[in-house]
């Protein structure tokens, strides 16, 4: 097949170093255009990261020589790709602002940023959760004139720990009306050079800026319905989050405490729904997806972010601790690699998704 020629926003930074690596040899889409700032424009890309290529592989070949482009000048992308990686670290009305206009230029964009995951016409996912809002694009398009182009987002990296087996309890017919959750978040989620190290080592930082909002809004878009041409949240779950920054390079670990409805699944009930989870991504063998989307650890001392975050093509969520709660129901601890699944991967099971269902 005739792969898709696609373009990363924000090629230089952490992010968009992932999505050299993640989509080199990818088998449906190709890079053909990398863009940043105006600091870096017009060098080759291997120029433009000297001395701060944080990735564990070399620059790809294919990626080397590519000049990089303006990120904010998008008649430089025209006619070099039709799909757009967003990760650009700007102000957030102007990553707003940058992404609509690629959008309205006729450009897919699928970003990791922040700037419209509360819009309310642009979808938020988690492949595994939500697939069915990319169903709002056709809307989205005739609502703002847009012929070819679209926005679709990915949510905030620290709920994927704990949603996809969260919602794989609500489909097999579970209400979940309360979550207490706190998050072990990764140094490599606040983006290089990320905290300063007199911060910490030997420490735990028990404050993220905006990241316990986030955990406590998102998941209700994730979980909402599509409703006269915009999303609307549910808002039946109450979510309480603490979020922790700790020293571990990469995993964002949650543990977390839910509360159900009338009816409650007893624990080897949870195990079996969690263990026999498939959903669109394993259905239409997207190539990014993981075999099991969510893995249960037996052992009483895991997950652990070493030893468990790379699972499945480091985009499976790994659970474990799995027991009774003497305030609410049930508690477990949720784990997922939070640089892969949680951004750049993430984005680009999007993307797949987006072409499955003929977006792109």
């Amino acid at each position: 097949m005739n792969r898709i020629k696609v373009g990363v926003l924000g090629a230089t930074g952490m992010v968009g170093q992932n999505y050299i690596c993640l989509l080199n040899n990818h088998p449906w889409f190709e890079i053909n255009y990398v863009a940043a700032s105006p600091n870096s424009a017009n060098k080759r890309y291997e120029e433009a990261v000297a001395g701060r290529w944080h990735m564990s592989t070399p620059i790809p070949d294919s990626i080397r020589n590519l000049i990089v482009g303006d990120a904010n000048q998008i008649s430089q992308a025209q006619e070099k790709c039709s799909l757009v990686f967003s990760a650009v670290e700007m102000d957030k009305a102007a990553i707003a602002a940058l992404e609509l206009e690629y959008a309205s230029n006729g450009f897919a964009v699928v970003s990791n940023n922040s700037a419209h995951r509360l819009t309310d016409d642009v979808p938020m996912v988690i492949p595994e959760v939500n697939p069915h809002h990319l169903d709002i694009i056709p809307i989205q398009r005739k609502k703002r004139g847009w012929d070819r182009g679209l926005i679709a987002v990915k949510s905030n990296c620290s709920i994927q720990s704990y949603m996809t087996p969260i919602y794989a309890l609500i489909q097999a017919g579970y209400e979940v009306r309360r979550m207490i959750l706190s998050t072990l978040q990764a140094v490599s989620g606040a983006g290089y050079p990320g905290p300063s190290s007199l911060d910490m080592i030997d420490n735990i930082v028990p404050f993220i800026s905006g990241e316990e909002e986030k955990s406590e809004l998102e998941p209700l878009k994730v979980l909402g319905r599509i409703e006269d041409g915009a999303f609307v949240s549910d808002t039946s779950m109450k979510v309480s989050a603490h979020c922790n920054r700790v020293p571990v390079t990469h995993g964002h670990t949650a543990c977390v405490s839910l509360e159900f409805g009338d009816s409650k699944p007893d624990l080897d009930e949870i195990l079996s729904i969690w263990r026999g989870f498939h959903a669109a991504p394993q259905e239409l063998g997207l190539p990014s997806a993981p075999m099991d989307p969510i893995i249960y650890r037996e052992e009483a001392d895991r997950p652990q972010p070493r030893k468990d975050r790379d699972m499945d093509k480091a985009m499976a969520v790994v659970v474990g601790r799995l027991r009774k709660c003497n305030v609410f129901d049930i508690r477990f601890i949720g784990l997922h690699h939070n640089t892969v699944r949680g951004a750049a991967g993430g984005a680009i099971l999007t993307a797949e998704l987006l072409n499955a269902k003929g977006y792109l």
